[in-house]
């Protein structure tokens, strides 16, 4: 569904994707970990637009879209959940949900995303009317899942989802995350939490200095001695 083609991105003079290649299967969880400055939240800016490519190749269902506007991108099915959620912080729940779908007509479409959004997370809907800003981490994260959905897309990609929240959101995170892929959505999942990117992920690809350094089935990496020692703690 989604294919990165040897991926190079400079930052001024720095080298941040250094040929990168990475193939995402529609309906399925694919993991990028590593630490700090391993090009992984560049990766996703790249897929959005957000960044411009020096050379290499991103296609979206058949389709090459480096050089496209992000609006372009997300009306082609794509939503960025980034790191640090950039919420409309002085905006109600309800607000910050709609402006999601700014890109839409669809009222009927949209009314039917509000409400799976509110399922996925019922604390959405019984502060609807309360501003973003009065939220915890962990709800804040959850208004960012839910004006994705908001969008309409078949591709979701993750910055960092369970960074600083509590571990019994990170599990419903997690678990939602999960639900998306099994209804059919594809799922780019960046993440330092490598426990949990590996346990969701069916394939993985482990990113060191701008650079895929292993790739392959999540749960054979994870049983990887280099991946245990340098990313799992073991």
């Amino acid at each position: 569904m989604l294919s990165l083609k040897n991926l190079v991105v400079h930052y001024g003079g720095v080298e941040a994707l250094k040929d990168i290649s990475i193939q995402a299967e529609k309906g399925s969880i694919t993991a990028l970990i590593g630490s700090n400055g391993a090009g992984k939240s560049t990766c996703l800016r790249a897929i959005s637009g957000l960044v411009p490519l020096t050379s290499g190749e991103i296609w979206f269902e058949d389709k090459r879209i480096d050089g496209m506007v992000p609006e372009k991108i997300v009306r082609l099915g794509i939503a960025h959940v980034p790191e640090g959620k950039r919420l409309f912080l002085q905006m109600s729940v309800l607000d910050n949900l709609l402006t999601g779908a700014i890109l839409r007509k669809d009222r009927a479409g949209i009314e039917e995303d509000l409400k799976k959004a509110f399922k996925y997370f019922p604390i959405l809907s019984q502060r609807r009317r309360q501003l973003a800003g009065k939220l915890s981490g962990g709800e804040q994260q959850m208004l960012a899942f839910g004006r994705a959905l908001l969008s309409n897309p078949k591709l979701f990609i993750f910055d960092e989802p369970s960074l600083g929240i509590a571990p019994i959101i990170v599990r419903e995170i997690g678990e939602r995350i999960r639900q998306l892929a099994d209804e059919g959505y594809t799922i780019i999942l960046v993440e330092q939490n490598a426990i949990m990117a590996l346990e969701l992920a069916r394939k993985a690809y482990v990113l060191e200095t701008g650079r895929v350094a292993l790739e392959g089935d999540a749960k054979q990496l994870k049983n990887n001695e280099h991946v245990k020692k340098i990313y799992l703690g073991i």
